[in-house]
């Protein structure tokens, strides 16, 4: 197999990933109600630990000796953007006669498909790079999928989508992995740079939701022991995050193939 047939198949199978979600489809709706709220803590610590411990560091480590200051300008502009689409957002709802669903269903959507789009391009430059290397990085991207993509299903459910609705919308942004992968494929040393500027934009989208839509949920919460119970959820989001980023670098080290 070539680098384009490696890309497309790991691709396909990280988009899968979006079907985890399915299980709740056979709880009773009163326990997925319980659940909800859990899930929104763990989106929220996969979401931060994805920006501080995968986003933020790749694209300084792409950067080199470059100068990173831009890196920043794009973090906070990923912030921004999200910042006044959520504004519109509102404004459209607060105009309209009837809406079903609350602004950060959309603003999940909207950055999953950035966020998976780079995944694919990051997949197909390792796979350009060395086969070897290709495995590695499609797996790690694939072990912190799992997490953000049962936090994300959550919160899609939590925002007004039923659970159908949001496993299908779901699998549509994680299937952005393939186009980012195909297009990475074929375009290949004309993204020099792209990706690494897109980067830290991700992690500003991924900062702004968690910050302002998702912590605030739990934060809520005046039960002692539930709140206790939604906090440890959210490290653990950030740990898992953390755990992939050091099994990826025992991984991708040379001694290892």
């Amino acid at each position: 197999m070539g680098p384009f047939s490696w890309t497309v198949a790991t691709t396909v199978g990280i988009s899968l990933i979006a079907w985890i979600g399915v299980f709740t489809l056979f709880l009773r709706d009163e326990l997925v109600d319980r659940l909800l709220l859990v899930l929104v803590a763990l989106a929220a610590g996969g979401l931060i630990g994805g920006a501080f411990l995968h986003l933020l560091p790749q694209a300084i480590a792409d950067a080199g000796s470059q100068d990173t200051f831009s890196l920043f300008l794009w973090f906070i502009g990923g912030f921004c953007l999200f910042f006044a689409l959520e504004q519109f957002i509102h404004w459209h709802h607060h105009h309209a006669v009837t809406h079903e669903h609350e602004p950060v269903s959309y603003l999940v959507l909207l950055s999953d498909t950035l966020h998976n789009f780079i995944d694919g391009l990051v997949v197909a430059a390792a796979f350009l790079s060395s086969v070897p290397l290709g495995l590695v990085t499609a797996a790690a991207i694939a072990l912190h999928e799992i997490p953000q993509e049962i936090g994300d299903f959550g919160v899609l459910v939590y925002g007004g989508f039923d659970r159908r609705q949001a496993l299908v919308l779901n699998y549509l942004t994680q299937s952005t992995v393939v186009l980012g992968g195909v297009v990475g494929a074929f375009l290949g040393g004309a993204l020099t740079g792209v990706p690494t500027v897109l980067l830290p934009f991700a992690a500003g989208n991924f900062v702004y939701i968690a910050s302002s839509d998702l912590i605030p949920e739990i934060k809520q919460e005046t039960d002692l022991r539930r709140s206790v119970v939604y906090f440890a959820v959210f490290l653990t989001g950030i740990g898992l995050m953390l755990a992939v980023r050091f099994l990826r670098s025992v991984a991708s080290r040379p001694d290892v193939f």
